[in-house]
Parts: C-alpha cells; structure tokens; sequence
C-alpha cells in the first residue's frame, strides 16, 4: 500500500500596516519560499496595502481586511457586515502555521480567528523591540512565543520570527520579490522622454520632512545631470509641494494621484530615487532601485539601507543638501546624456 505526497506546507502571514512595514516583511516570505519551495503562502493585510502583496513574489492570496475603517464604526450594519464576509474570507483555508509579525492587539485577533490544520501552530514575537509597536495579546494568543533580540533591523525582525517558527537558517541578504506588473503611468506631451528621478518628499509626519527650497536645490542640479523629476504625492497637501518643486524645475513630471498598483509599477522604471522615511521609499529600497533615504533621527538602522547603491543620509535637525548630493552622485547610477 503506497502513501499519498504529503500537502505543500501552507503559512498565513499577518501584517496588516502600515506601507513600510508592509514591504519589509516581504523579505520573511521569500526566505520562506527558499526554505520550502512548495509552501503556499497566504497574508492578511489592510485593503489600501493589499495591492502591494499582490506584488510580492509567492504570495498564493492576499486577504484584505480594513480593520482602520471597521474601528471607527464598530455597529454599523455596513462593518458587521463587511467584518462576517472577512472572517468567512479568512477561514476558508487551514493553516500549518500562522505567523503574526504586527506584534499588536489588532493582529493578534485576527491570528486567533484563522483556522489552523491538525497540528499546526501560531507564533508571535514574544517581546518588543526597539522602536517597534507591540502588545501583550499578541504573544497571548500565539502557541509558541519567539523571544527576538531587542536591538534589530525591521527587515531582520520578519526574516528571524519566520526562521524560527518553521526552522531554517537565514542565508544572505534581504531580498524582497517586489517586481511591476505593468507599464506604469504614461509619459504626458510636454514631459521630456530622459530617465527619472523621484523625489519622495511626502511623509505622514511632518517632523520627517525635508525643507522645500532643498527639493527645489535637489531638482534643479539633477536637471542638469541630466534626468527629468518626477513628484509623487498622496495627499492634496503633497500636491501642492510636487507643483512648488515643479515650478521651479526645467523639467519635471508631477504624477498624477496613482493607485498604490500604478505607483509600484511607475516607480520601478525610475534611475533612481531620493526621498524620506517613508513607505514610498521602503518601495524603492524593495524594487532595488538607487536611492538616497533621508533621515532627521538616527534610526536608520531600524530602517534603513546601506548598499552600493542604496544609502542613508542622517542630519540634526535635517541632512544638509550637499551630503545628500554627495551621496547621490555617489551611487552606482547609468549613465545619462545631457
């Protein structure tokens, strides 16, 4: 009597947000794939991140959640009905191990709710460390509680909780399985066709931002080097300060306001790109692209890049304009005609 194959292994990610942290935990699940080629992996994630997942290489199904929106409206008709169609979504498969890496409150309910397989097993990071979020639920919930090293890189946070749950070594660097799919936004007339530069100016808190006359400095010397800007913005406010830089550019593109799809897919046929702390830049720093990451704290450890041709930049209270245009024309670039 012969004994059927064994099932592929199958694993359910949960990181809900926010976008940085999103795109680093992708670095966990090709590690994962490494180790088990045949896994099927499955995350959970909040809805406006989900497009992002589905960019990730291996990854069999994203679940949206939007747990943000349902908390605001915890009895409405609408979110009871939303959060039963969610749960229904969730546990429509079983799981060998359930994985949180969000660390929180949030996270943890919804690794409680999925079903696990006999035998299978959810894990959680069973402390805090620096400068991370986390919530005594999480290791609560969790059958077996993985003990992290305080002091770790996001990226390296994701790859060791992962390691450790199914049991494998980390071999060589980060690498996250972010690729396009698709052309991008299409170049208007009046743009020029010469390669891009994003500046990734945007960030949800203002004491993260770069001075605009610097934007405009930046802009105008990689004019003359050559490349055409282009200006994301995410909000009406970072509007404003794209058309500010703009204006005062010979050459510039101001993107309009793309679907978080569209941006990965634009972003990636950029030369490079300098920007601030913030989940556009985590994106760049995925799609492997040259840039130069701003810091006015010195946490660019917990975050940041140091590569050939990805760096950070750390000044108090902000990076001076020449180290950043030091560290630009620093980096493993093509070569442009001007």
């Amino acid at each position: 009597m012969s004994l059927g194959a064994s099932p592929p292994l199958r694993v359910l990610i949960v990181k809900l947000s926010s976008l940085g942290d999103v795109v680093h935990a992708m670095a966990a699940v090709q590690d994962l794939l490494r180790a088990h080629p045949a896994a099927q992996v499955d995350w959970v994630v909040e809805r406006a991140f989900a497009p992002v997942v589905a960019r990730c290489a291996g990854v069999h199904r994203t679940i949206p959640c939007e747990l943000r929106t349902w908390r605001k409206r915890p009895f409405a008709s609408s979110t009871r009905k939303a959060w039963s169609a969610f749960k229904a979504d969730l546990q429509r498969d079983a799981y060998d191990a359930v994985i949180d890496l969000q660390g929180l409150s949030k996270s943890a309910l919804v690794a409680w709710l999925a079903q696990t397989r006999v035998g299978g097993l959810r894990y959680a990071m069973a402390n805090r460390t620096e400068g991370s979020g986390y919530e005594a639920p999480t290791r609560w919930v969790a059958d077996r509680a993985i003990a992290l090293v305080p002091h770790v890189h996001a990226v390296q946070r994701s790859r060791l909780l992962c390691a450790q749950a199914l049991g494998y070594a980390l071999q060589g660097e980060a690498r996250f399985g972010l690729s396009p799919q698709g052309p991008g936004a299409v170049r208007p007339a009046g743009v020029s066709a010469r390669p891009l530069v994003a500046l990734v100016h945007g960030t949800s808190r203002a004491d993260k931002e770069w001075p605009l006359a610097h934007w405009i400095s930046l802009g105008q010397r990689l004019n003359q080097q050559g490349f055409c800007v282009a200006l994301a913005h995410g909000s009406a406010a970072e509007q404003a300060v794209s058309e500010a830089i703009a204006a005062q550019l010979a050459d510039a593109w101001v993107w309009p306001r793309l679907a978080l799809d569209t941006l990965v897919d634009t972003m990636a046929g950029c030369a490079g790109v300098i920007g601030v702390d913030s989940g556009l830049s985590h994106i760049a720093v995925a799609l492997g692209l040259p840039h130069v990451q701003l810091y006015n704290f010195d946490t660019a450890w917990r975050t940041g890049v140091a590569t050939a041709h990805q760096v950070c930049i750390h000044g108090s209270p902000v990076p001076a304009l020449e180290a950043v245009w030091q560290a630009w024309e620093g980096l493993a670039l093509p070569v442009v005609s001007r």
